[in-house]
């Protein structure tokens, strides 16, 4: 073979485009809408959640911008729990009660100024008796005052999507331009429920604060749906005169997590009988369907001009869809949707397509793909021998 001809074969297999792998089809079961479903009739506003997949299963006025009350704490727990993830926080350390924090009226734990509490301690009065001296003492530590604390509170419920909802502060004692939506509470709820380890603090139905002290504090969960319902344990009430009674509640069976969400009840007979009825109706109906496990591999993308020529993708959790109990199973299916190829530098994390799953044609999830290693430009050396070898390799 002439020079010129073998350098005019290596430009070319430089060039040339590869078709991604495809994927085989999925089978799961379908889920149909249910018309004829009446859940939290009372309540002004109203959701029932999936928390892995996030797929909504009920709603009524869902996105109706009303105060949340306690249910505010949520967001407080979100982000004391973001920062114990980060390691700006422990668990382990001590908080020093202010003047405002202690201040605080409605619900407390009744912190003096000075006291010191741990930040375990301060989220068991949060969780369990909604103390809102507790949830201004967490914020002050956070972020060294409430209303640093408030902007970050924003700013996480920017980021999460979260379009209803304007915090004015910390704990939800009734203010002006403070509101929620049972959706947004569903969504925050969702996100915090990623640290298994809150559960400890929101299913637990009594505990005590100053145990050992002189002045001991008996603390009962204003939940009672973690006593009296199997697999309840979570999440947060609310009351006041304007909100009503609301609750934002999760529960667990067979694997399958649900998020109820009803603000503005009557009473806390009639949130409680509602969201129990949100709670059997969706475990009895539906289940989580699971398309990939953890670790299993998607596909596979050509990289051009990579040091290496091959991005696996390969699921980095399970990934479920919600279906319905009893339906045809092979009704569901999926495809992979992403680029012929990728060029050189890949990023880690770097948006790659995603993994479409249908019912019958119509899309009910999608799961994004993200690179899940960085992939630099190779040096003309690698290229050439990568090239080379093609173009000498003989199958015997």
């Amino acid at each position: 073979m002439s020079k010129r001809l073998l350098i005019w074969s290596i430009v070319m297999l430089l060039t040339i485009s590869v078709w991604p792998i495809a994927v085989p089809a999925a089978h799961a079961v379908s889920q149909e809408e249910d018309e004829d479903v009446l859940l939290a009739a009372n309540a002004n506003s109203a959701i029932l959640m999936d928390a892995d997949t996030g797929t909504v299963i009920y709603e009524k006025k869902s996105h109706e911008k009303l105060p949340p009350a306690s249910i505010t704490k949520i967001m407080t727990m979100l982000l004391t729990m973001e920062a114990i993830d980060k390691g700006t926080l422990k668990l382990t350390d001590k908080v020093s009660t202010s003047e405002h924090a202690s201040s605080m009226g409605g619900s407390q734990i009744f912190l003096e100024p000075g006291e010191e509490m741990t930040v375990d301690e301060l989220l068991k009065g949060v969780a369990m008796a909604s103390g809102n001296d507790a949830s201004v003492a967490l914020a002050e530590k956070v972020a060294g005052s409430e209303k640093a604390f408030i902007r970050m509170m924003n700013e996480r419920a920017a980021e999460l999507g979260m379009k209803d909802t304007h915090f004015k502060n910390c704990n939800g004692l009734p203010v002006e331009n403070h509101y929620s939506s049972a959706y947004d509470i569903a969504v925050m709820s969702r996100e915090l429920l990623k640290y298994p380890i809150i559960t400890k603090y929101t299913g637990a139905y009594q505990d005590y604060l100053r145990q050992n002290t002189q002045k001991p504090f008996w603390l009962v969960n204003t939940n009672k749906l973690v006593r009296f319902y199997n697999g309840a344990d979570g999440l947060k009430t609310g009351y006041t005169s304007e909100a009503k009674f609301c609750l934002a509640a999760t529960a667990q069976r067979d694997g399958l997590r649900v998020i109820a969400v009803v603000l503005g009840e009557p009473n806390t007979k009639t949130r409680n009988s509602e969201v129990t009825a949100m709670f059997d109706y969706a475990f009895s109906q539906y289940t989580l369907l699971p398309i990939y496990k953890a670790g299993e591999v998607i596909g596979k993308v050509k990289v051009q001009k990579g040091q290496s020529s091959t991005l696996e993708l390969a699921a980095a959790r399970q990934l479920n869809v919600l279906v319905k109990k009893g339906a045809a199973p092979d009704s569901i299916t999926h495809k992979l949707d992403v680029p012929e190829k990728l060029a050189a530098p890949v990023k880690k994390g770097q948006s790659i397509g995603k993994l479409i799953v249908y019912q019958d044609e119509k899309v009910i999830r999608e799961f994004q793909l993200k690179s899940p290693n960085e992939i630099a430009k190779a040096g003309w050396w690698t290229l050439f021998k990568r090239s080379a070898s093609h173009l000498f390799f003989v199958d015997s």
